[in-house]
């Protein structure tokens, strides 16, 4: 990544108000970049956006990503060069529970934004980040590479499957041929500071925890690529600089080293053992809805043409997250701790 490529570069980003959109934004404000957020309000309370005051250096608008006219009129309003795709349905048992909100959101409101971003002249690159579990899984012990088959058996993976096809079928058919290039981004399972949302393994752990409540664990021999948040965004800035120069339209990954993939009991483990005394945890039988039990990313492609590879092991990772969440207990300026957890970040050696 270039730090001065950003500064002054007009930047929207849909779904700022959540995880890791409010991570991005924070990252793009210290960076210099004018940045421009579209999103519902935050899912949650507690929620990043308001406890980071994500909003404080940006132009922050509420709308919904289904709606096209109020979409296309951010879109037009902002006038960005850059437009990173967040806004999302983002979690697999939420699926099961609204399967058609979430083959909205994540299908028709992908859609909407390639539509938006098709009517602005003024975007030259769009990075869409999907998910890891855009692949048909085959509770295999490879690694998925992005010319993998997509597929997803439970509704949230099967929307991230067909919003990979609406994107490279509006590159293909449209954008491309408009001088805008788009590329799609698949993570792994991330973890950082001011995540409060239900039914994530990490958020879920340290509520129960500070609540003094061992945490119930649906699948704890599930096999999944854990990285820091900032990992990704990584990927993704440096994604969108070539993206800008007219290079690399097309889908990539950014998980972890293959020594960062770990089953759900292992990572608690050494999550509770940071946290210290009363972090426990314990198996639940009852019944649940299928979710993988296995899921490996190949990130060699972004390694060998983009140069990008993590910073940070499990162990780094998640110190700084445990470090973010006392912080926010003890009552700190917790805009200012999350931007200096950036500076680390940026500093630090690969």
């Amino acid at each position: 990544m270039t730090p001065g490529f950003w500064s002054g570069r007009k930047v929207l980003v849909t779904g700022h108000t959540g995880f890791k959109g409010g991570w991005l934004s924070l990252w793009l404000q210290q960076l210099g970049a004018e940045v421009h957020g579209y999103a519902l309000p935050a899912a949650t309370r507690p929620a990043l956006f308001q406890v980071a005051r994500v909003g404080e250096a940006m132009r922050h608008v509420e709308g919904d990503i289904r709606d096209l006219d109020s979409m296309q009129a951010a879109m037009a309003e902002a006038r960005p060069e850059i437009v990173f795709h967040l806004a999302a349905q983002a979690l697999v048992r939420q699926g099961y529970v609204d399967p058609v909100g979430t083959m909205t959101s994540n299908v028709v409101g992908t859609m909407n934004v390639l539509e938006a971003v098709r009517s602005t002249p003024s975007v030259r690159a769009v990075v869409v980040v999907t998910s890891d579990k855009c692949y048909e899984n085959r509770e295999w012990h490879w690694p998925y590479r992005e010319d993998e088959a997509l597929g997803g058996r439970d509704p949230y993976s099967a929307s991230k499957a067909c919003a990979e096809i609406v994107t490279a079928s509006w590159r293909a058919s449209f954008l491309a041929g408009q001088g805008v290039a788009v590329a799609s981004a698949r993570a792994g399972n991330v973890i950082g500071g001011g995540d409060w949302a239900a039914d994530r393994l990490v958020p879920d752990a340290l509520r129960a925890w500070q609540d003094g409540t061992p945490l119930p664990v649906r699948y704890p021999e599930a096999v999944r690529p854990w990285q820091y948040v900032l990992e990704p965004l990584a990927g993704y800035l440096q994604l969108a600089e070539r993206l800008h120069a007219g290079q690399d339209a097309e889908a990539w990954n950014f998980g972890p080293a293959d020594a960062d993939m770990h089953p759900v009991g292992a990572l608690l483990d050494r999550l509770a053992a940071l946290w210290g005394e009363g972090a426990a945890w314990q198996a639940d039988g009852a019944e649940h809805p299928h979710e993988a039990g296995l899921l490996r990313l190949d990130s060699s492609k972004a390694r060998i043409r983009l140069g990008w590879r993590p910073k940070y092991d499990t162990d780094a990772a998640l110190a700084r997250v445990v470090e973010w969440h006392r912080a926010w207990l003890a009552g700190a300026d917790m805009r200012a701790y999350t931007l200096d957890q950036i500076d680390r970040y940026m500093a630090a050696g690969a």
